[in-house]
């Protein structure tokens, strides 16, 4: 490591540029599973009172009709984003009846793909879209998958500190293209750097043996109806998760915008012989968008995402090439469940002082060696971060011992750490940094080892463990108190999303195959 991000720091608190960061944004999607009060996944409707998922843009569904997703707006201050989502949990569970909120990433009691049901968005065009996206999703990878947990982390650096970054680079490329190639470089380091977020943040390293059928998939039995793997962090992020084999040989470019975008719009458009044969418009009833390698962009499962605003029907590609790139969606995140709404301030603070260190560290191109490495480091994170003989690939194939390398980039991180200090003037990003340090050198204070503790401590299966805790959180929500003026707000944006929901559903509208290919064809006329 060449210490870029240390000098890139000196170089801004010289010229007395401080407190630039202070208008950095960030917003959080939190998914969580309804489920009975026995464990299972709540075969309900999406409740009335909640509003529409298709409209609502703070309550909605992800996958199942089951996985609510909670969503905030963007603020300047960390805090705030969690107080939205505070008072979205806290207006949630009076809607819900006596179903919990399932406190962890990694599912209830699974009975089988017939359990999960797939969300429902009605009957105008873009509902349809995204019910069938859903149903190409069960063809291509089963629902079980799908049923997973996540929170993202979604965060923008101030136009004040990006321009002051590229005054100090002396770049004289226009701010729009300079913004675009930065972030390339953050996400880059973030692929490369990323594994510490499921090393420090994992809190899935077991799960109900329902979730795999009973089947072993390499797993050792820690009770009757729980499989582990003793130093696990994020099974959530590994084979049997997100990183599923079934995308390990997509090629997706992060180079830069251009080729992401195309690399991207590639798979998206080239056949794929198994989905082939899976077909699109089967007997009538549509299986899936399109029989191509990704249906659409948002089926590519990755650490981190470059986003743009995207206006209305727009793909997200179309919305990058418009608008460059506006902000990055950190993926890589569990839910934590020592906390009621599943993340804390200190992880947002983490995260954000490893962003910081991220775009200000040089970022050489990724080659195709390269990015078979990371991939192999989040796949042994995630299964084995917590092994303390675990060791890593460093750049292309150097092996280093996960805990050292750790130690070495929060290290790093200490100049980033003072960047953002300088913001709230009371240290806080140096106090969180060297907590997470101290996880570092003792992996037992990591959330996935706490789980495990916790299900020994009790003799708990991990289903057990996971339903306490939810009842715990659920009733700890309830005695949240909730302005008035914010419970009016949700009730009143309720009624609105259902009523256009209702005016999309009752215009004239073309025939749905025409409208899916009127969307694909945004991406093969919208270049660069």
């Amino acid at each position: 490591m060449n210490r870029s991000a240390e000098r890139r720091v000196k170089r801004l608190q010289a010229h007395g540029e401080r407190g630039l960061l202070a208008g950095s944004r960030h917003g959080l999607e939190k998914e969580s599973l309804r489920v009975t009060p026995a464990g299972h996944i709540a075969q309900t409707p999406h409740p009335e009172g909640l509003g529409s998922p298709l409209c609502h843009p703070e309550i909605t569904t992800d996958y199942s009709e089951a996985l609510l997703e909670l969503v905030t707006p963007a603020y300047t201050h960390g805090e705030a984003a969690l107080q939205h989502l505070a008072d979205l949990h806290r207006y949630t569970v009076d809607q819900t009846g006596d179903e919990l909120l399932w406190a962890t990433s990694m599912p209830c009691i699974v009975g089988g793909d017939k359990s999960i049901p797939i969300a429902d968005y009605g009957d105008s065009n873009i509902g349809r879209m995204k019910h069938v996206y859903r149903h190409g999703l069960d063809w291509r990878y089963g629902r079980t998958m799908q049923a997973i947990a996540g929170i993202h982390f979604n965060y923008s650096f101030s136009e004040a500190f990006l321009r002051s970054v590229q005054a100090r680079e002396d770049d004289r490329r226009d701010f729009a293209t300079f913004r675009s190639d930065f972030y390339f470089r953050l996400i880059r380091n973030f692929q490369r750097y990323g594994w510490l977020v499921p090393y420090l943040m994992g809190a899935s390293p077991a799960i109900c043996k329902s979730f795999t059928g009973g089947r072993n998939l390499d797993f050792e039995s820690f009770s009757a109806n729980t499989f582990y793997t003793p130093y696990a962090t994020s099974l959530r992020m590994s084979d049997i998760g997100y990183k599923n084999n079934a995308q390990a040989a997509l090629e997706i470019d992060y180079n830069n915008l251009d080729a992401y975008v195309a690399s991207l719009r590639a798979a998206i458009s080239t056949p794929d012989p198994e989905y082939a044969r899976i077909g699109t418009l089967v007997d009538g009833v549509w299986r899936q968008l399109n029989t191509n390698v990704l249906q659409i962009e948002n089926e590519y499962y990755s650490f981190v995402r470059p986003k743009a605003v995207a206006q209305s029907g727009e793909p997200p590609t179309c919305a990058l090439n418009r608008a460059g790139v506006e902000y990055v969606e950190i993926r890589a995140l569990d839910l934590n469940p020592f906390n009621p709404i599943g993340i804390d301030a200190d992880q947002i603070g983490f995260l954000e002082t490893l962003l910081v260190f991220c775009l200000l560290e040089d970022s050489p191109p990724i080659n195709a060696l390269e990015q078979h490495h990371i991939n192999a480091n989040q796949g042994l994170v995630a299964r084995h971060g917590r092994d303390p003989n675990l060791t890593l690939h460093r750049g292309d194939g150097e092996r280093v011992g996960l805990r050292d390398w750790a130690d070495e980039l929060l290290g790093a991180m200490t100049g980033p750490a003072e960047l953002l200090d300088e913001v709230h003037q009371d240290g806080r990003y140096s106090r969180i940094l060297a907590d997470y340090r101290a996880s570092v050198a003792d992996a037992g204070r990591t959330p996935s080892a706490q789980v495990l503790a916790a299900m020994h401590a009790h003799n708990e299966e991990f289903v057990e463990f996971a339903l306490r805790t939810s009842a715990e959180h659920v009733e700890t929500i309830r005695q949240w108190p909730l302005d008035e003026s914010v419970r009016a707000r949700l009730a009143d944006e309720a009624i609105r999303s259902r009523a256009e929901q209702a005016d999309m559903e009752a215009r004239d509208e073309p025939p749905f195959e025409a409208f899916v290919d009127q969307y694909f064809a945004q991406e093969s006329t919208n270049g660069r």
